[in-house]
């Protein structure tokens, strides 16, 4: 859907030094016919300040609900991580994934478009889960 920016192959490329060492967190899901199918990761951006990135389901397992699922997971341990701010940047085209996001908490908002969005040209959705405060 999208071209790999310099930020996604640093991030894709090593999860460990760029999402876990820095504190963050790398979520995976599994079917049991089709094993991992899906990924979300939190990528600390600050003090209780985590950016939900790197979230998709393999196309094999889209429609069985695997990506809500992870995504209550992730949410479900998110208060306890993302204490101050928890947020994601995304794109227009990126319809049922937004969709998703809105079902589950997440409102637009353009301070966290003003302050975040710049890290992706193709960021142009902006949100943050309405169950914390944003800074």
């Amino acid at each position: 859907m999208f071209h790999l920016e310099s930020i996604d192959e640093a991030v894709i490329g090593y999860p460990q030094r760029n999402i876990i060492d820095e504190g963050g967190y790398i979520w995976f899901a599994e079917h049991p016919d089709f094993g991992i199918v899906g990924t979300c990761a939190l990528m600390k951006k600050g003090e209780g300040v985590f950016e939900l990135t790197k979230m998709g389901v393999v196309s094999e397992a889209r429609g069985l609900k695997v990506g809500e699922g992870l995504l209550q997971h992730v949410l479900n341990h998110a208060p306890a991580i993302a204490f101050n701010t928890l947020f994601l940047l995304t794109n227009k085209k990126c319809e049922a994934a937004i969709h998703l996001y809105e079902k589950n908490g997440f409102v637009h908002c353009e301070e966290i478009m003003q302050k975040f969005g710049c890290a992706y040209e193709r960021c142009d959705v902006a949100m943050h889960y309405k169950g914390t405060v944003t800074n």
